[in-house]
């Protein structure tokens, strides 16, 4: 043989010298084990947002069914001091004296002794244009000649700049000066009371305070009412602080908050009503919890009223099958019965009129009723 022949084409070498062989590389992981510490990874997160999410959750939902069970106390029906959110159509032109004698009529054999006839809304820079209400002094007489002892407050509201784009911006001295101004307006109309609902309303405003405090004078001295819609208070602590780190308007005030708005006023009605609850067990234990935070810092002087769904909505902040208004009476009569079952000054107001149905107004009267 050729000695060139005994040489590697490919290497150059000679083919019989005893070479060393390399030692082989180990071969890759296969694609299942490269996964393993990825996957863990994500299983632990899974565990710890269920830990951190779902566990409270489903710790709250089973405290407000505890919250609901039991019976109220005995007496813990209407003082005969409730109260009803109206339609814009009383007082705009749309309703004739026929409809007020059926108003009244479905009211007489109730504790209802306040009407929150919506009056606005409000310009957001506070005015209040006279042709919003251009039969308010007739609606006034009519109730007064129908309904002897029940006082029609001018319900007043807008939305607030906080919540988007355009609204009143309460930190506007104008603005605030504005809104006392028309509610000077609607005083000289013939009103008995002003009822506030400014939204959405963060915890903790000073300028509404402010706002408030302005209004208590104008009331006093014309021996008037001065009523505010109140939102929520928070469910567990500082509930509204965390809600506002994920959205521009959240929902809660703290009860310290509700507290400094209680005094400041003559009745506060809660708007305890869109509460996302599945359950109307879980609503009534909400509607408890939230009876009882109000009363602990309200003080007897001034009058606290728990807000009623008459209406039927099913979205994802209202289900209509769990919000009922017998779930909300049962759930405020326990709510009193635990922290105040003698406070005079309470009561229970209905929202609203135009779209009650006939289960709403039987619930109502059959749970609250004497």
């Amino acid at each position: 043989m050729d000695h060139a022949e005994s040489r590697d084409g490919a290497t150059g070498t000679d083919a019989h010298t005893d070479v060393t062989p390399a030692t082989p590389e180990p071969a890759p992981e296969s694609g299942k084990k490269r996964r393993r510490p990825w996957v863990r990874r994500v299983r632990r997160i899974a565990l710890v947002l269920a830990l951190v999410l779902i566990v409270p959750l489903l710790a709250v939902e089973t405290t407000l069914r505890v919250n609901y069970m039991g019976d109220p106390a005995d007496g813990t029906h209407t003082r005969d001091r409730d109260a009803m959110w109206l339609g814009h159509a009383w007082v705009d032109g749309r309703k004739k004296d026929a409809d007020v004698t059926a108003l009244a009529r479905r009211l007489k054999d109730t504790g209802v002794r306040d009407l929150y006839v919506h009056t606005g809304p409000l310009e957001h820079d506070g005015t209040l244009p006279e042709s919003l209400y251009p039969r308010a002094r007739w609606f006034i007489d009519a109730v007064h000649r129908e309904l002897p002892g029940v006082r029609v407050q001018a319900f007043l509201g807008d939305v607030l700049a906080n919540g988007g784009p355009e609204g009143l911006e309460l930190s506007d001295a104008a603005a605030r000066a504005e809104v006392v101004r028309s509610a000077g307006q609607v005083l000289d109309t013939g009103y008995e009371g002003v009822h506030l609902d400014l939204e959405p309303l963060h915890s903790g405003d000073e300028n509404y305070l402010d706002l408030l405090d302005d209004l208590r004078k104008l009331t006093r001295e014309r021996d008037a009412q001065l009523s505010v819609a109140a939102h929520q208070i928070d469910p567990l602590p500082h509930l509204h602080s965390v809600a506002g780190l994920v959205a521009d308007h959240p929902k809660w005030w703290s009860q310290k908050f509700f507290g400094q708005v209680a005094r400041r006023v003559d009745q506060i009605a809660v708007m305890s009503y869109d509460t996302a609850r599945l359950f109307e067990s879980t609503y009534g234990g909400y509607v408890a919890q939230q009876t009882s935070l109000a009363l602990e810092v309200t003080p007897p002087t001034t009058h606290l009223l728990m807000g009623l769904p008459f209406y039927y909505e099913n979205n994802p902040g209202h289900w209509g099958h769990a919000e009922t208004v017998a779930a909300a009476v049962r759930g405020a009569r326990l709510g009193l019965s635990r922290t105040d079952p003698d406070r005079e000054l309470f009561g229970l107001a209905p929202y609203i009129d135009f779209a009650a149905s006939e289960t709403n107004w039987k619930e109502f009267e059959d749970g609250w009723g004497r």
